[in-house]
């Protein structure tokens, strides 16, 4: 309440409810995780598990001079074809790629962003695993939603419906950057570094759709937490490409 409260106040002529935002906000962090995070809540990664805003840049093929045998969003596409299989929920983004007007599009210069969270998963040996956590705000509300016929509801933000807004959004090619990202830092960080081990996959976290401890489960996948565990190769080989 007492961060709604400053958030609130930061900005000008904002209508919002603190007590209303902070009750709204409450649920997500109560909210398990799903088996990717072995049903972790937000709650349980304590701060010295939680890398917040990881900022990044890394130089892509030729850096500030680009050349002839730059990749392409083609070549990601053909390495998606290659690498996920016939029952990934994002098989499919391959072909959102391979399209006029992208498939050609080159991949050099320099790749900046910030990862909303790295959070570190220890096995019962000690063994830790390393998530991406990238919070979404994303309305998947029907029509009959807007226009107040229908609650907002978990199931707006079941695993079919996440998927579709990943696919419509491009979030796979962020997600893939952002596991980039981390294969590199993890190199020089983690010791004994094995991309299987450590690389323990994405989380995309739709806070509309995350409703605590009772939030329903769909096919394994908490409503409002979309889980992606892209294999390790896929990572190390598109980290290849973009090098």
């Amino acid at each position: 309440l007492a961060r709604c409260r400053d958030a609130v106040a930061a900005r000008y002529g904002t209508g919002i409810d603190p007590q209303v935002l902070a009750d709204g906000l409450l649920p997500v962090l109560d909210t398990p995780l799903g088996p990717l995070a072995d049903g972790r809540r937000l709650r349980d990664i304590v701060p010295a598990d939680r890398l917040a805003e990881m900022d990044f840049e890394l130089p892509l093929a030729g850096g500030d001079r680009p050349r002839a045998g730059d990749a392409t969003l083609a070549d990601i596409a053909t390495l998606l074809r290659r690498t996920l299989a016939p029952d990934d929920l994002l098989v499919s983004y391959a072909d959102e790629l391979d399209v006029p007007g992208l498939a050609e599009q080159r991949l050099r210069g320099y790749l900046t962003g910030s990862i909303d969270a790295v959070l570190r998963i220890r096995e019962a040996d000690g063994t830790p695993r390393y998530l991406i956590a990238d919070y979404k705000t994303n309305w998947l509300g029907s029509p009959a939603v807007a226009l107040g016929e229908q609650t907002l509801s978990a199931w707006h933000y079941r695993p079919t419906a996440m998927t579709e807004a990943m696919l419509h959004a491009h979030y796979p090619l962020q997600a893939l950057l952002y596991g980039v990202a981390l294969h590199r830092y993890l190199r020089w960080r983690q010791p004994g570094y094995d991309p299987a081990t450590h690389l323990g996959g994405v989380l995309y976290l739709y806070v509309r759709g995350m409703c605590g401890p009772a939030t329903p489960v769909v096919d394994g996948m908490p409503c409002g937490v979309f889980s992606w565990a892209p294999p390790a190769g896929l990572i190390e080989q598109l980290s290849d490409l973009l090098a």
